[in-house]
Order: C-alpha cells, then sequence, then structure tokens
C-alpha cells in the first residue's frame, strides 16, 4: 500500500508473483509488462526485471537503501513532469496556496490513498458532508446568540445537520477517547470544571474533518490490537479510513481556500486539528514523506487566523491570539451555579493545536537549520516565565514539557540558522556566537537548577468536590505533576547537549556532553514511571544516543527493547535506528561538519520525532 508501515507490520507477500523486482519492493501490483513494466514506465524509475533475485533483496539494509533510492527516483520523476514541488516551511505563502496546493502534491504522490478524482457517489459519507461541516461555521459565528446557561449547548447542536455514525465507527470513537487519545497524550488531562475532555467528543460527533482524522488513527491501532488473524481485511479498513481523512480534508480545504478564511472560521480551526491529527498519525507509522507537507499546510492556516484578527493586533500575537478564541465562542454552557463556564469546542481544539503546532515546528526546524516559522510569537505566546495562566500556549498541560525548555531550544535553532549564515558568508563572530549562547546556557541551566530543587504543588483543583469521582485524584496529580518534572529536565539536558554542538561541534568526548548525557541516561532508567512515557521524550533520547560512548549503547538499547510490542512504539525505535548509524560511522564521522540535525538528514527524510 502507499503508506509506509512498519517493518514489522508488513506482510511477507508482494502483490504480483511475476513482476518486476521494483514493485515487489514497493509491494506494487505489476502489470508484469517486459522489459519495462507500466507502473515503473509511468513513475519514471528504474524497472529491474532480472529473472535472479538481486542481491539487495536481502530483507535487510542493502533492501531499504533500495527502497529510500526508489521513492527518490520517484519525487524526481515527479519534477521532471512538472508536478508542483512542495514549498520550504520558511516561506510566506498564501494560506489557498500552502493547504490546496500542498494537499494536491500529497495526492500525486498517494493515488490511493488520496483520491483526487474520486466522484461524489464514491466519496466517503464524511467527504459529502464537508462543505456542510465548513459552512456551519458561518452560522456558529454570526446565527448563534451570545447566550448563557445548560441550553447552550443544545442551541449550537441543534444548528447543525446530524449526522449518523455507524457501529463500527462508534466503537473506533471510544476507542480513540478512552485508549488512544491518554496514549498518545499521557499528560493531556484538562480540569474537569474546564470540561474535561469533552470538547473531543462534541467535534467527534459534529465535525466530519475531525471524525476521519481520527477514525484513521483508531483503525490503524485497533488492527493492531486484534493480532494477524484478517490481517489483509484491517489494512484495507485502514486505508479506507485514512483515504476517508484526506478526502474530507481537501475537500474542506477547497471551500476555505476559495473565500475568506474569517467566514469560516470555525472550519478552520476543525481543519487545524484535524491536520495536527493526521501528521500524528502519519508520523506514528513512521511515514515522513509528508510531514513537511502537512506542517507548511497548519502553519500557514495558523498564521491566516492569526492575521484574521486584524492589524491594530499585528504587534501584539497573544492578543490575536486572544482574539481569536473570542470570536471561537461563546463559551458553550454554564453550571447552573455559574460557577463554572465551559469553552466552547472550537476554543479548546485551537489551544490544543496551536499548542501542538508551535511544538513541531520547532523540532521540524533544528533539523532544517532555519528559524522556526513561527518564531515571532514564541515570546508573546509561550512567555518567559514557568507556566502560568498568563500563556495562552501551555505545552506542559499538552505534551508534558514546561514552555521555557521549548522557548531556549527556539533559541538555539535561530543561533544554528545564524551560524550557518555567517559561516556561508564568511562574516562569523565567534565572540558573538559565544555571547548569544552564554544567554541560552544560563536560561536553561538557571531554569533547570530551580526545577530540580523545588518541591512539588499540585493544583488547587485537587481540592473541587468533583474530584470525588476519581478517589486517588490527588495522587494521580502529584504523580503527573512529578513527572512533567522529570520530562522537562530532560528535555533541558538535552537542549544543553544541543546548545553546545552548535557552538563547539560535534564533541562526544567533552565533559559538558558526558555529563549531560550520564543525567539523562540516569532520569529515564530511574525515574520515569513507565516505560512507555519515553514516547514524549524521543527527541531528546536520540540526541543523548547520538552522541553517548560505546559502553553505553547497551543502555539505549535496553530502554527500547522494554517498549512492548514494537509496532507500538515506533517513533523510539526509529530514534535507535539514527542512534546506531551514528555508532557504526564514529570512525569515519567529519567532527567538524557533524552535527545534530546531520543525524536525522541521515535517513533521508524529515525525521519528525515528536
Amino acid at each position: 500500500m502507499d503508506i509506509d508501515l512498519p517493518s514489522g507490520l508488513r506482510g511477507n507477500s508482494v502483490r504480483s508473483s511475476n513482476g518486476c523486482w521494483t514493485c515487489k519492493l514497493r509491494r506494487k501490483k505489476c502489470d508484469e509488462k517486459h522489459n519495462v513494466c507500466g507502473i515503473c514506465a509511468s513513475l519514471e524509475i528504474t524497472c529491474y526485471y532480472d529473472q535472479d533475485k538481486p542481491e539487495w533483496m536481502d530483507g535487510g539494509a542493502r533492501q531499504e537503501e533500495m527502497a529510500a533510492r526508489l521513492k527518490r527516483e520517484v519525487k524526481e520523476g515527479a519534477r521532471r513532469r512538472g508536478e508542483r514541488p512542495v514549498p520550504p516551511s520558511g516561506d510566506r505563502i498564501s494560506f489557498a496556496e500552502a493547504t490546496i496546493g500542498e494537499w494536491e502534491v500529497l495526492a500525486r504522490h498517494h493515488p490511493r490513498v488520496l483520491s483526487t478524482s474520486t466522484s461524489m457517489a464514491d466519496r466517503p459519507r464524511g467527504a459529502a458532508d464537508a462543505h456542510t461541516d465548513v459552512m456551519e461555521s458561518r452560522h456558529e459565528a454570526s446565527a448563534i446568540p451570545p447566550q448563557r446557561g445548560p441550553d447552550c449547548t443544545l442551541t449550537r447542536m441543534g444548528a447543525r445537520e446530524s449526522m449518523a455514525i455507524g457501529r463500527s465507527d462508534t466503537v473506533l470513537l471510544m476507542f480513540y477517547m478512552e485508549d488512544l487519545l491518554p496514549f498518545t497524550f499521557p499528560f493531556y488531562c484538562p480540569s474537569l470544571l474546564e470540561g474535561g475532555k469533552s470538547w473531543i467528543l462534541d467535534m467527534l460527533i459534529s465535525s466530519p474533518v475531525v471524525r476521519q482524522a481520527a477514525l484513521c488513527q483508531s483503525s490503524y491501532f485497533f488492527s493492531l490490537a486484534r493480532g494477524t488473524a484478517d490481517r489483509e481485511g484491517a489494512w484495507d479498513t485502514v486505508l479506507k479510513q485514512t483515504r476517508d481523512a484526506f478526502e474530507v480534508l481537501r475537500q474542506s480545504l477547497q471551500v476555505i481556500g476559495n473565500s475568506s478564511i474569517t467566514e469560516h472560521l470555525h472550519g478552520a480551526v476543525r481543519i487545524l486539528a484535524s491536520i495536527m491529527q493526521v501528521q500524528r498519525f502519519e508520523i506514528a507509522i513512521l511515514s515522513f514523506n509528508n510531514c513537511r507537507a502537512h506542517l507548511n499546510a497548519a502553519l500557514a492556516l495558523f498564521k491566516q487566523l492569526l492575521d484574521s484578527a486584524g492589524s491594530d493586533q499585528e504587534a501584539d500575537p497573544q492578543s490575536s491570539f486572544n482574539a481569536i478564541l473570542a470570536r471561537l465562542g461563546p463559551l458553550s454552557w454554564s453550571l447552573p451555579a455559574q460557577c463554572a463556564e465551559i469553552p466552547s469546542a472550537e476554543q479548546t481544539a485551537f489551544r490544543f493545536s496551536s499548542t501542538l503546532l508551535i511544538f513541531d515546528d520547532i523540532i521540524a526546524s533544528m533539523l532544517l537549520r532555519q528559524p522556526p516559522s513561527l518564531h515571532k510569537y514564541h515570546q508573546s505566546l509561550l512567555g518567559s516565565s514557568v507556566n502560568g495562566p498568563e500563556n495562552p500556549i501551555n505545552l506542559e498541560a499538552v505534551v508534558g514539557i514546561q514552555n521555557w525548555v521549548l522557548l531556549q531550544i527556539g533559541e538555539i535553532v535561530v543561533l544554528d540558522a545564524w551560524k550557518q549564515q555567517c559561516q556561508s558568508t564568511g562574516t562569523l563572530d565567534v565572540m558573538e556566537l559565544v555571547q548569544r549562547a552564554t544567554i541560552i546556557k544560563n536560561s536553561l541551566e538557571g531554569h533547570l537548577t530551580r526545577l530540580e530543587t523545588s518541591s512539588i504543588v499540585t493544583s488547587k483543583e485537587a481540592s473541587s468536590l468533583l474530584n470525588v469521582f476519581t478517589a486517588d485524584y490527588c495522587q494521580q496529580s502529584k504523580a503527573r505533576t512529578s513527572q512533567i518534572h522529570v520530562v522537562t529536565r530532560v528535555w533541558a539536558h538535552a537542549a544543553l547537549l544541543y546548545l553546545f554542538v552548535v557552538v563547539s561541534g560535534w564533541q562526544p568526548a567533552s565533559a559538558d556532553v558526558r555529563y549531560h548525557v550520564d543525567r539523562m541516561l540516569e532520569l529515564l532508567a530511574h525515574q520515569i514511571s513507565t516505560p512507555a512515557l519515553l514516547r514524549t521524550m524521543v527527541w531528546p533520547f536520540c540526541i543523548a544516543g547520538c552522541l553517548a560512548e560505546p559502553a553505553q549503547e547497551l543502555y539505549f538499547r535496553d530502554l527500547v527493547e522494554a517498549l512492548q510490542p514494537p509496532s507500538i512504539f515506533g517513533t523510539v525505535r526509529k530514534a535507535l535506528e539514527i542512534m546506531e548509524n551514528v555508532w557504526r560511522n564514529r570512525s569515519a564521522s567529519d567532527a567538524a561538519s557533524c552535527g545534530i540535525a546531520a543525524c536525522f538528514k541521515s535517513q533521508g527524510e524529515l525525521v519528525l520525532l515528536v
């Protein structure tokens, strides 16, 4: 199939017993035409039609290398045919161009999953409703009165066209809510007084765009839970749900792209949420080919949303962000005694998706060695202090990392990009480099010291009577806060390692490098409550592993082997693959040119380990 799956989940059979070896490797149905099959000819790639099995078809590294080479040939062939390339994430492009255009690129490269020629009769139910889903936003923004009270939710739902959900979809959506979501975001536990996770249920019921994005993820993981009894049937379901998700997104993007985003504010937020969900899904199955296209589309949409707040807000991103939240209201309902107001589903979705987008943008920019696209928003949205109510974006609440760490990693990315530019022009001032790096280093070390010496303080919400329904809430809250401290410390040590490499180059024997790698190993081995939490620290884990000494390799391998079953923890195993490649090439590495980004780029893709 067209989505790359973890090797452990791929069947051993091929699509055609007499087809070319290229199609066998790519797992395509070959038309068996000699000497060049029609599939390879149309893609302008090398068709291997020897009778004898090629030496590179060894089921190991050489086969993986050939698969990567063929992927590159497919992309090069697309460029020769004049297909539209995906623009760099740093380019300033229009929303319609970044969304519809890039998703059409995906459609060309994934014809089975992204069927752009699907007729109305063949479209999934969600795609047929995509126009309604987006157009409803105009009604929600203008027709619903800013009323308060328990009936407000019913008013909103009454304004929407009812959408039937089949029994099988209900099972998958409950699996998403109860199992997949807590697994994917173990630190996400919003306050009961703010509606908890009800906004997700609201979006799943009311929005075909969001629902299809969730269903494709649920189908994938649910099929893994079922085992291998009906592999073909299970993967047919996964493909169908994935195709439906892309089709719904494409339809919705066309509606918004042809008009002003202010007319479809609620629909635009649902699309943003869906893109981020699809991004997480493809990363989970280790399909990184589309990461940049997804990220570019989400970035363009986010910027367009903030720009729509008005020119008077341009100087203050936080004001623009809050203005969008206000326009996504009114609050959905309040308790009878007016003691709590619940944000609307779109308000919470916008905050949640924006958090993931800023997070992904920083990590992707580190790999691309260019300033984060949203860097100008960082200070205003993330703040310079430990998380507090003044920060519109709270990374700790969503991904378990305190804001200050990602804020400083963003500054290191900017510093690295500046250094590269200066080196290319021969104008690098080493004194300025050290001066700027020292400011970042002092900030990271200061926050890290305070975190290591501070006592754990749980939220006052622990005393709420609502928590009687969760008997061990206080203990869970304290344990969660404790683990957030551990995860944040791991990320802080990795940030310092990254900074040292940017300033001093690849120096794995350095005393500073050795100290931070040792501290990270200690935290990962002894202070995380469950091995599964390693999924939230894949990026720092990979950085520490790449800089590890030979004697420490076994510890990193053991941490990965503890995660079972392997198919569920694909990103962690991808990180180990990157480490193994660095370890194999220690003696051949050029210390002057080696860097953190180079370790990830050796995989030939934008490997976004989030």
